[in-house]
């Protein structure tokens, strides 16, 4: 058994997808319409183009909002991203706009920072221990 697909809830689909890509770096594997206004529209690393894709899901069900004000208002990322050097990270983030609501932390074996993806979520960047 192996993660295949995650996924974060995002206000606009259109802004999720410029963000995650432009801005992150992903890159999109999947752009399906799904009735009128939504997208089956996933992003993947690319480093592995073949690997656990994120789907960025239209935030539309009513338990959505409550949920993520209650995390973001507590400052709990909804998912964690791994990147080789957090600092070298916030460093391009921050340049390029990215509000960061947590700067890189040594936590242990880790590194983490958490930024705000301006999709409705606090998104957490990790180094991986060794």
């Amino acid at each position: 058994m192996k993660i295949h697909l995650t996924s974060v809830f995002v206000d606009d689909q259109s802004k999720a997808e410029r963000f995650y890509t432009e801005t992150l770096g992903f890159v999109k594997k999947y752009d399906v319409p799904v009735g009128a206004q939504d997208r089956w529209l996933t992003v993947v690393s690319p480093e592995e183009p073949e690997g656990t894709e994120l789907l960025l899901e239209p935030a539309g069900h009513p338990a959505v909002k409550p949920y993520r004000d209650a995390l973001v208002a507590d400052g709990i990322p909804i998912a964690q991203f791994a990147v080789p050097d957090v600092q070298a990270e916030y460093e391009r983030l921050t340049g390029l706009g990215v509000h960061f609501t947590q700067e890189p932390v040594e936590m242990g074996p880790v590194t983490t920072a958490v930024f705000d993806d301006t999709c409705g979520n606090l998104i957490q960047i990790a180094t991986q221990p060794e």
